[in-house]
């Protein structure tokens, strides 16, 4: 791209908005995944409002110059990789929030926090469900982008479960509402969700109506020990065949040990595996399921059963949970899997991981949103050995064929971004796979939005 076409976007933005300095460009070329594919972009754009994004992809179209939208940069899959020669649009400065408390809705800008839109919601006794494991350094956009989940989505759901309306700008520049206030309207068709879960390939999403509830009542938590992974996942079939838990969650012996190593709060080495249960129901209810959760993990072999309603204590254990993606991380470096199966399937995932982990003599730890079936197998290796990164890429793809092989998806909240996409026609067959390309030739024929990316 030539500094006469640049020139005319900086033209049209408010001044300082294009940033093209190296040394700042530089901490825009990758997410948390690291793909070493990553290009150099030529700049930068930080927006504020729906019109510049407007003007920013006029400009882009125009002069068919490539565009990946970024939040915070916490993506685990490569979905906010920049290529070389486009520009990078992040969201970080686009911030604004508004709530009412009588629908029950906020509307904000994408790059507010998780943490942040939950905070805000909380002064109107509301609460925003969602919560991924990074919710106090994730955005609200790359959520939506990716169609996040977190650990209480076993019983409250994902991120499209709360998303009534979003302001999108298409390739071309168009801003278009779609949604909005209201829990029912069926008045066309259901383009609000096509594009939570798009990775930023058919659009960019400058607003956001998402839908609150009342405020979570005190957990009733409970964690137990399993001296087998097999035991723990039958467990967790007991546990949802009667009720759904606020949370349900699995962490496996090297997860825990590398917790363990960090953190020095007790937890047993020599456990298998550990599941964390919790309830939030009103009333009686949260212990009476906490004692059902604690009654059932005894009945399929727990060496050791804890329960407590002292919020302290059992935040204490979530935070142990949130804390194992960095935990494992100080092992070595991370190939971050997000591979999902139906729950009767959940023991042969684990198994077959733990089977692999062995033929390919590498340390690959597994934690999951057990209630729901969607874990995160970490694997992990040194990338400065050929021989065993190697060894590290080809137990990632046969992870993926693993779940695919058990009925199970290749990324349940993660997103295909990069490092996925050699899987997806595979996973979805040629017939869905060409519907998808032809919505995204629909809506973005020059193929600028986030190249490379998802479809």
């Amino acid at each position: 791209m030539g500094a006469d076409v640049l020139a005319g976007l900086i033209a049209e933005l408010p001044e300082g908005m294009v940033v093209t300095d190296p040394a700042i460009t530089e901490g825009y070329r990758q997410d948390r995944a690291f793909d070493p594919s990553a290009g150099k972009p030529t700049a930068v754009v930080r927006p504020q409002r729906t019109s510049e994004v407007q003007t920013i992809l006029r400009w882009a179209s125009a002069n068919q110059v490539p565009v990946v939208t970024r939040g915070m940069g916490t993506g685990l899959s490569g979905g906010a990789t920049a290529v070389d020669g486009g520009i990078v649009l992040s969201t970080e400065k686009m911030r604004d929030i508004v709530v009412d408390p009588v629908t029950r809705i906020a509307v904000c800008q994408p790059g507010l926090l998780n943490a942040e839109v939950k905070k805000t919601v909380a002064e109107y006794g509301l609460w925003y469900p969602p919560d991924p494991s990074s919710y106090e350094i994730c955005s609200i956009g790359g959520n939506i982008a990716t169609n996040a989940g977190g650990l209480c989505c076993v019983k409250y759901g994902v991120t499209t479960d709360y998303v009534l309306g979003v302001q999108v700008v298409l390739a071309d520049g168009t801003a278009v509402r779609l949604g909005g206030p209201r829990l029912k309207d069926v008045a066309g068709l259901s383009l609000t969700k096509l594009f939570v879960g798009s990775e930023g390939v058919l659009g960019v999403i400058t607003e956001v109506t998402l839908r609150l509830v009342p405020r979570q009542q005190p957990l009733s938590t409970v964690v137990a020990n399993f001296a087998s992974v097999e035991a723990a996942a039958e467990a967790v079939l007991a546990v949802t065949a009667r009720l759904r838990p606020a949370m349900l969650e699995f962490m496996d012996s090297a997860a825990i040990n590398a917790v363990e190593d960090k953190l020095r709060m007790g937890l047993d080495r020599g456990a298998a595996a550990l599941l964390l249960g919790a309830s939030d129901e009103r009333g009686n209810g949260g212990t009476e399921d906490a004692e059902f959760m604690a009654a059932t993990f005894s009945e399929y072999g727990a060496t050791e059963v804890f329960s407590t309603d002292d919020p302290d204590e059992g935040e204490a254990f979530v935070a142990a949970r949130r804390f194992a993606i960095p935990a494992v991380e100080e092992k070595g470096t991370l190939l971050l899997e997000d591979v999902g199966v139906p729950l009767p399937a959940l023991a042969d995932l684990v198994g077959g991981i733990a089977r692999i982990a062995e033929q390919r003599n590498l340390m690959i730890s597994v934690i999951a949103h057990a209630g729901d079936g969607n874990t995160h197998p970490l694997v992990v290796y040194d990338p400065a050995d050929a021989a065993m990164s190697e060894q590290a890429e080809l137990a990632y793809g046969e992870i993926m064929d693993l779940a695919m092989r058990l009925g199970g998806t290749i990324t349940g909240e993660h997103g295909v971004g990069r490092l996925k996409r050699p899987w997806l026609a595979g996973y979805l067959g040629p017939d869905a796979m060409a519907l998808n390309r032809r919505i995204k030739d629909a809506l973005d024929p020059l193929g600028i939005l986030n190249p490379g990316a998802g479809i």
